[in-house]
């Protein structure tokens, strides 16, 4: 239905910016709902004059909450953090406000709800994940045909995923004996999936009556190994520096470490224990029988690392957009 009104918690992110711009393309009035609105301005630019509103709500009071979703007929909760820092930690944002935000909808009457989790989302294993597996439950529970996604790790312009490791190559390169950490021998699988294919399902899964109250788990065209990523990652940074093979028991107390001292400063860790943790486990689709996936949701032209990966990773090598690679393969 075109006059939908969708409500976005999460919206100025990396993957909110996305949905937000391919729910304007699709018809849909959309209110995001983020603590600082005066610093959403692109994101009204996304649409049609007056067709996206920004207003202030924080995920911590459910007064302000249950204000943004005044009229909405669906919710997108969004909301999610990498590393934990101060008040915004895994448990508050991933189960709490995740509570709250559904609880909330569910008084409103809202009935298409879709909560973004995990792949990998479990009872067990890093607090990330287990977090994320309870933040689920509790949605649940509020809104009992609420979709849930667990997208692999989600690629594209402004990711921190690539965009990380291009930089920590850039300045490993730059420093003697600089190396990049290969946790666990690089043998850990991942399906980066490209966030605009992201943003497509969440649109499919908010319009389909059969996606209703049922899991799907998104992952790209291609698997692959950790040390494939970074090799790519470095091939296309056009940054040659060595590997440093890190077991798990001597990652997992460095990642602490570095999470501890990086709290002290302003800038995001480049790796904490959490994540070292995470990489223990392979993150593919297919590792839970009976969810969903992309092409059950009619998203089946999948865009690549190859494809997207080199449009914005140039700016990391030595000499910018227009340099001949060194050593291309």
């Amino acid at each position: 239905m075109k006059d939908d009104l969708v409500v976005v918690f999460g919206g100025s992110g990396f993957i909110g910016k996305q949905v937000v711009r391919a729910l304007a393309k699709r018809g849909k009035r959309v209110r995001v709902a983020m603590r600082r609105p005066h610093l959403g301005h692109e994101l009204r630019v996304m649409g049609d004059v007056g067709q996206i509103q920004l207003v202030q709500a924080n995920v911590r009071f459910p007064e302000s909450v249950a204000a943004a979703l005044e009229g909405a007929t669906a919710v997108v909760n969004l909301v999610a953090v990498m590393h934990e820092n101060g008040r915004q930690t895994f448990n508050a944002l991933h189960v709490e406000a995740a509570r709250t935000v559904a609880e909330e909808a569910a008084k409103k009457g809202v009935t298409r709800y879709l909560h973004m989790s995990a792949l990998g989302a479990g009872p067990r294993g890093a607090r990330y994940a287990k977090t994320k597996f309870a933040g689920e439950q509790a949605v649940r529970e509020a809104v009992r045909d609420a979709v849930i996604m667990r997208p692999s790790v989600v690629f594209g312009p402004g990711d921190d995923f690539f965009n990380r490791f291009a930089a920590m190559a850039q300045f490993a390169s730059a420093t003697p004996l600089g190396m990049m950490p290969l946790i666990g021998g690089g043998k850990t699988k991942l399906q980066p999936v490209f966030v605009g294919d992201v943003a497509d399902a969440i649109c499919a899964a908010l319009d389909r009556e059969d996606a209703q109250g049922r899991t799907f788990e998104l992952g790209g065209p291609r698997i692959y190994t950790w040390k494939e990523i970074l090799s790519y990652t470095m091939e296309e940074a056009d940054r040659e520096v060595p590997f440093l093979y890190l077991p798990f028991v001597i990652a997992q107390p460095a990642g602490l470490i570095a999470n501890w001292i990086f709290k002290l400063l302003p800038w995001d860790p480049p790796l904490t224990g959490d994540q070292v943790t995470m990489l223990t486990r392979d993150n593919v689709v297919g590792s839970e029988a009976g969810v969903g996936t992309l092409a059950d949701l009619g998203v089946t032209s999948l865009e690549s690392v190859e494809a997207i990966v080199p449009s914005y990773l140039w700016r990391f090598r030595p000499y910018g957009q227009f340099q001949t690679r060194q050593n291309p393969t």
